[in-house]
């Protein structure tokens, strides 16, 4: 592929990318109103036609790395694995 060819695509993904930020921020605007409406309305859940819409606390559990690493060393190393990942970027 040429380098003309090349610009053009990153230019294309730009402009891409830009148009799925604005939908994905004018999605969480959309979605920050419903959630604001059911505070309002002191519900986790909302019968609306055909949908239903929940918004509710769920409490969840997580390992703490970083105190288990401070106060295990050993131990936490011994339970390191080590993973690899290619990043892809593009800067101007």
């Amino acid at each position: 592929m040429a380098n003309n060819e090349l610009l053009n695509k990153i230019k294309a993904l730009n402009e891409w990318e830009a148009l799925m930020e604005e939908a994905r921020a004018e999605a969480e605007a959309i979605r920050d109103s419903l959630k604001q409406e059911m505070l309002e309305r002191g519900t986790e859940e909302l019968e609306v036609g055909q949908y239903m819409v929940r918004y509710q606390t769920i409490v969840t559990n997580h390992f703490n790395s970083s105190a288990f690493k401070k106060a295990l060393p050993d131990v936490y190393k011994s339970f390191i694995r080590q993973g690899t990942s290619k990043r892809f970027t593009i800067s101007a």
